[in-house]
This record gives structure tokens, sequence and C-alpha cells, in this order.
């Protein structure tokens, strides 16, 4: 942040002569000229917040810690996904309720990163539940539990869900 405030000073420092001459008028070149300062100071704040956003989000998940869950919809799908939850370790990390639109763009071939988290290297169980309507007007409701390892890199799961009407795996995890 420091960064910025001398960024701001800096700006207003070079406005403040510019103000100071009160009557006098300026030359279209002076007034460009300040236009394009101005630009390039807006141009600087952005760049730093860009930079300070991704030096959060390096602090906040480092790379050796860094889990993602992707939940994504079998092929073909047209079941209702309600809701889904997820837990790591019996600990309940993300449960989500799902509108038409979400639901159309899954059934589209879409994915939703539903989990970001940290959690240390070593075995760990993950458990998927997820609930909805058939096309025939049942409800359903369907949990699996899977075992996987998290190594020193960065982590990304994929959930593929499908209704399992007919005996079919419901729920299949990958990685992504």
């Amino acid at each position: 942040m420091p960064k910025i405030t001398w960024l701001v000073l800096s700006g207003l420092l070079m406005i403040a002569p510019v103000a100071s001459n009160g009557g006098d008028d300026f030359s279209q070149n002076e007034m460009r000229g300040l236009d394009e300062e101005v630009q390039e100071i807006k141009s600087d704040v952005l760049s730093i917040a860009a930079e300070l956003s991704r030096l959060e989000e390096r602090l906040l998940y480092p790379s050796n810690t860094q889990l993602a869950v992707f939940v994504s919809l079998a092929d073909g799908e047209q079941f209702r996904l309600d809701a889904v939850q997820i837990a790591i370790d019996g600990e309940l990390v993300a449960h989500y309720i799902y509108s038409f639109k979400e639901l159309e763009a899954l059934q589209k071939g879409g994915m939703q990163r539903i989990y970001t988290g940290n959690i240390p290297t070593g075995e760990h169980e993950l458990s998927v539940t997820y609930n909805g309507k058939l096309q025939n007007g049942k409800d359903f409701s369907r949990s699996e539990t899977f075992e996987f390892t998290k190594g020193v890199e960065p982590r990304l799961l994929g959930i593929t869900l499908a209704d399992a009407e007919f005996g079919n795996a419901g729920i299949k995890l990958g990685d992504w």
C-alpha cells in the first residue's frame, strides 16, 4: 500500500503547481501532457493492485498446500442437480445449492470450482453428497467417499456426477 500512496501523492504534487497558477490559461499541449501523466499514474496503480492480488493469493493458498475441487456432470446427464456437499477428512468444506442457470451450464459441459483451500500433504478422505431429481420426478441422494493423496504440488480434483439410475457409478473422482 505505501507504493499506491506514494503514486497518488506524487500525482497530486504534479497537479499542485498547475492549480496554483489560477488565472493563467494553459495551452492544449500542456493539458494533454498533464492528462497523459494522470493516465500513466492510473495504469501504475492498477498494475500494483493486480500484483498485490496475486501476492495475496499466493500467501493465502501456498502451492504446496493448495487443493481445488471442481464439479461437473457426466455427458448427457439431464437430471436436476439441487445441491452438492463436500467434506474433507470429515469436515464440511463446501455446500452449494444450484440455480436453474448454473444447472443448465453444467449440463452443457461446464464445470464449477466448488472449493479452494489448504490441506497438508499426505493421505486424505473426500466425501461427496449430492441431491437432485430424476427425469421421472423422483428425488434422489447419492454419497460416496474417496481416498486421495496430497503431494507437494497443488492438487486439482474433478468430481463428475451422474444420476446412477441404471446402476452406473453416480460419482467419479479424477485429477484435472
